[in-house]
């Protein structure tokens, strides 16, 4: 299943949160269009931020730190990180759910701490 966490008893230890990069490639491999989808995907989210984060007026332009677009050996991809599943569950599901129904790509990371 798409974006599922590991179960109970499962050898894999979590202590940072995840994170999923969702390519803009399908399972086929085709380019994904339109050029502009991780953008899109990511503005969709842009308000969806860390407790505490600026809001309203206060509030600058930008993308969620949670959904950021960007590029991976030039192919338009999306981060999502796995906290956007506590700030918002619909959210998270309306990403998966993109991922999916679209037949995308993904692969999963893990935030590794800054070297001291």
């Amino acid at each position: 299943m798409l974006f599922e966490k590991p179960t109970a008893g499962s050898t894999t230890l979590q202590t940072t949160p995840r994170e999923f990069v969702i390519h803009g490639r399908t399972l086929e491999g085709a380019v994904f269009r339109p050029s502009d989808w991780a953008e899109r995907l990511a503005g969709a989210m842009s308000s969806f931020r860390p407790e505490g984060s600026p809001r309203g007026i206060a509030a600058y332009i930008g993308y969620s730190p949670y959904c950021v677009p960007t590029s991976l050996d030039g192919v338009k991809c999306v981060i999502v990180n796995e906290a956007l599943k506590e700030v918002e569950p619909m959210a998270w599901d309306f990403v998966t759910n993109f991922a999916r129904d679209n037949r995308l790509q993904y692969t999963e990371a893990c935030i590794l701490p800054d070297a001291a």
